[in-house]
């Protein structure tokens, strides 16, 4: 890890935003670590320099104007989105579950060929991702790339598997187990669900 990564690194620890425990990830899989982004995200003046960052290594990477909206799934990504698009001078909007499945509401809409970038805070299994991503392609647009705050993925070939650059803050190894592998430790302690997928 380098002393940027570190630097941005001691930014969630100085939000309280890396938890211990026993954790029921949005994917449905356990974790001994969570990575509570809506923590970092509390602080503007902390949310607008970690996403100075991110759109900096964004721009880096795809170069200037290189989509036309920002698309974040709620409730993860919305701060995120929101101020990453400030950054980047782009709208933003949000797509949110109706019976499970991710929706645009409140009158947002997407064009046909617009170029999508799609944020998320934390990126594990990616599920979230996709389902947007099949929202997206209903409506003819176009996505760019994946961005995130985080990505705890340990997944080698997400790219491939998005077929789309995917451009993190910071890209951290966190074990994560199915079910039927967890632990002995973990399972002595109590599982909680911290993410917005299980609200009601």
């Amino acid at each position: 890890m380098n002393q940027k990564e570190q630097e941005i690194l001691q930014e969630f620890s100085a939000a309280k935003a890396i938890l211990s425990g026993h954790f029921i990830l949005s994917s449905g899989l356990h974790s001994d670590t969570y990575m509570q982004c809506a923590r970092v995200l509390m602080e503007p003046k902390r949310a607008e320099k970690l996403c100075i960052v991110l759109a900096e290594k964004i721009e880096r990477k795809l170069g200037k104007n290189f989509a036309d909206i920002v698309v974040a799934p709620a409730m993860g990504g919305v701060v995120v989105g929101y101020e990453l698009a400030r950054q980047l001078n782009l709208p933003t909007i949000f797509c949110e579950r109706v019976n499970g499945q991710f929706e645009l509401r409140r009158g947002f809409e997407l064009e046909k060929n617009m170029r999508v970038l799609v944020v998320e805070d934390v990126i594990t299994t990616g599920k979230s991702s996709f389902e947007t991503f099949d929202l997206i392609k209903k409506f003819g647009a176009k996505i760019v790339a994946e961005a995130a705050l985080i990505d705890r993925s340990n997944d080698f070939n997400l790219e491939t598997k998005m077929g789309v650059p995917v451009i993190s803050l910071l890209q951290i190894d966190v074990k994560t187990f199915d079910e039927k592998n967890i632990p002995a430790e973990l399972k002595n302690v109590e599982a909680v669900k911290p993410g917005s997928r299980f609200l009601k």
